[in-house]
């Protein structure tokens, strides 16, 4: 199978992505910032890099997914070839890539708590250190009530109301939850849930029988492309936001 990894390469080789990568060091902290705002200077260095990792390893994962989508076609009726390559690299790919989504929505919550937090400190008199929760309890309620004073948050707040919506948990027939709780629908090859139990709004229990197709990456792929896109946009906002504290932190710390 060494041959399907070396066309693999050369596909990815000559696919001209046209997904954005996210930027490094794109901001200035002033060069002396007092003491109060070391937890601020540390948390942005660290959450402003993590995020633009994550979402240039999901750019990566697609890239890849397009690639031995390829190689797929390729491999014509030889189902042996085709179906390691599916085992081997497509699942865990697209396992991944599927998974993201969710996953960098909540990291720019957290992080957007943890800064806009720290941040309220440009007004002392209404900032206290006791009013959020421990990290593992911070979701998006905390990055509304520490965002709401900054004009910057409310785009930055729409845009991942897009991210991992309910489009791209029904395009994806709700992959994510379902991998994480249930049985999820298989990529490319397989059948699941071929027994199901509903309950209606008046108690009737009823069973259902077939099955669930499987994902497949013709389809996936430019799911991933728009939600990877979704979250490039929020980035910029993540800037746009972060901007506006740094002009705020200067003037205080001045």
């Amino acid at each position: 199978m060494l041959d399907a990894f070396q066309k693999f390469l050369e596909i990815r080789q000559a696919i001209k992505s046209e997904i954005g990568v996210a930027p490094y060091n794109w901001f200035e902290l002033p060069n002396s910032v007092d003491i109060d705002w070391l937890a601020y200077s540390l948390m942005l260095d660290e959450h402003a890099r993590e995020l633009a990792n994550s979402l240039n390893e999901m750019r990566q994962f697609i890239v890849n997914l397009k690639a031995w989508s390829e190689v797929l076609e390729e491999t014509g009726e030889d189902l042996e070839r085709k179906h390691f390559i599916i085992y081997e690299f497509v699942c865990p790919l697209a396992t991944l890539a599927l998974n993201l989504p969710y996953v960098i929505r909540s990291r720019f919550f957290y992080s957007i708590a943890h800064l806009c937090h720290q941040a309220n400190r440009v007004d002392e008199s209404q900032w206290s250190d006791d009013d959020l929760p421990i990290d593992s309890k911070i979701y998006q309620e905390q990055a509304d009530l520490h965002g709401k004073s900054w004009i910057k948050y409310q785009k930055l707040k729409c845009a991942l109301e897009k991210v991992c919506n309910k489009e791209y948990q029904r395009d994806t027939l709700d992959f994510r939850n379902k991998y994480n709780h249930r049985y999820s629908p298989r990529i490319e090859i397989g059948i699941t849930s071929l027994v199901t139990r509903n309950v209606d709004m008046h108690g009737f229990v009823s069973y259902g029988f077939g099955g669930i197709e499987p994902l497949k990456l013709k389809n996936l792929i430019p799911l991933l492309e728009r939600q990877h896109s979704e979250l490039m946009l929020t980035f910029s906002l993540y800037k746009e936001l972060v901007y506006e504290q740094l002009v705020a932190i200067s003037k205080n710390n001045a």
